[in-house]
């Protein structure tokens, strides 16, 4: 407690000197100088788009504003300090200053990688919460003067494994560095996810491999990174690699097969995103593919996520794999007191009452067979935006066909049958 009260006594003792109000006479104008330095940088960068778009230069920009200010007031507190002590007075409130502005900077850059780099939710205002927290508390601890003695405290707290010495300390710092390691691994692979998704001589399922590969290779560097700077040799962790093993070869086959299986839908370039498919009773366009499982959307707007294992084992109808075109057939009948030439006419100008239909390849249709009830027609159209459906296409079309065939006294027939009954 000797820390805490000498620090306080400090303070107390530090407004009654009359040398204090020089270092106020450093503070006010740099706090002045700093806000108007952060007014003006907000102004320029909202002038020049700092709000819009996305890739470094949009997280240079919105960095710097939010910490242009903590970062100019303490240059500016560092200038003033440097004078008063070549003039020769104290300059306790300035040292103190410091730490707080630099830990004020880190804060809010670390929060803004922290949202840019995971969803909003609970979650993520609880990291920010222990992340602001943590920094503050460490600041606190290093101004009272009780940083060593609780870092020699929490280092005696140890247990000897093997040959490595794990104490209270290192977990704590590997639990640190790991959480900060992954943020800044999560959030430079969604700079790079944004910026690769710009590239357009890349096609989308490079695009997904990239941005996948990237963010596989950030996170593994970041756990390698983080075990070698607290010291943990990384031999120890054989036997975990071996466990590791066994559970993939039976509790985690399923996790690592679908893990793979995604990469090996990247690579050959089978499934992308935008394209459409049928898989069993599933019917809808890829909205984008996860590590895990593919996400598809059907015409109700409802999301069905399935695992990429089953997209290599099962056969899916891809109807966008080579061309996006697709063939619709619209059955019809007539009586066959009608005329089947100008029924197919008249069904070939219905097709263009769709604007969805394509000229290219062209309308056609085809006289089929005689049927028991009448003449069978078939009018085949072609569209080139499955995504979209084709309830809407058959709908417009069939109506324009059921109008004409009533202007020109076209019957459709209703199914006939003879009935015989005979005398048991």
């Amino acid at each position: 407690m000797d820390g805490f009260y000498r620090f306080f006594e400090n303070i107390a003792h530090w407004s009654l000197q009359a040398d204090s109000w020089w270092q106020l006479a450093v503070i006010i104008p740099a706090l002045i100088a700093s806000l108007v330095i952060q007014r003006g940088l907000k102004h320029w960068l909202t002038l020049h788009g700092a709000g819009d778009g996305e890739g470094f230069r949009h997280l240079a920009q919105r960095s710097a504003m939010r910490i242009s200010w903590p970062l100019s007031l303490l240059f500016f507190v560092l200038i003033g300090r440097e004078i008063l002590d070549f003039q020769g007075y104290p300059h306790t409130l300035l040292d103190l200053a410091v730490p707080l502005l630099l830990s004020l900077a880190l804060i809010r850059i670390l929060l803004y990688m922290l949202r840019k780099g995971f969803a909003p939710g609970p979650t993520l205002k609880a990291g920010e919460n222990i992340i602001a927290t943590g920094i503050w508390l460490l600041v606190g601890l290093h101004l009272l003067g009780w940083l060593p003695a609780v870092r020699g405290g929490l280092d005696a707290l140890a247990i000897r494994v093997g040959d490595t010495r794990v104490s209270l300390l290192s977990a704590l710092e590997l639990t640190m560095l790991l959480a900060l390691a992954i943020v800044v691994a999560v959030w430079l692979s969604g700079l790079i996810e944004q910026r690769v998704r710009t590239l357009r001589y890349f096609s989308s399922t490079m695009q997904v491999g990239l941005a996948k590969f990237a963010k596989f290779f950030l996170i593994t560097v970041a756990l390698l990174l983080s075990l070698n700077l607290v010291g943990i040799d990384l031999t120890a962790f054989t036997v975990f690699g071996g466990a590791l093993g066994v559970g993939l070869g039976f509790g985690l086959q399923r996790i690592a097969s679908n893990f793979i299986s995604g990469f090996i839908l990247i690579m050959d370039r089978s499934i992308k995103p935008g394209d459409v498919i049928t898989i069993d009773d599933k019917y809808g366009w890829v909205e984008e593919l996860r590590a895990r499982y593919i996400v598809v959307r059907n015409r109700d707007g409802v999301d069905t996520l399935i695992p990429n294992e089953n997209l290599i084992t099962n056969q899916v109808i891809n109807w966008s794999y080579g061309d996006r075109n697709v063939r619709l057939k619209l059955p019809v009948q007539i009586s066959y007191d009608d005329d089947p030439e100008e029924a197919m006419a008249l069904m070939l100008k219905a097709a263009s009452s769709s604007p969805r239909v394509l000229s290219d390849p062209a309308p056609m249709v085809r006289l089929l067979n005689f049927a028991d009830s009448g003449i069978a027609l078939e009018l085949r159209v072609w569209i080139g935006d499955p995504e979209a459906g084709s309830g809407g296409v058959r709908s417009e079309v069939n109506l324009a066909i059921w109008k004409a065939f009533k202007e020109a006294g076209i019957t459709i027939p209703y199914p006939q049958r003879d009935v015989h009954f005979k005398n048991p």
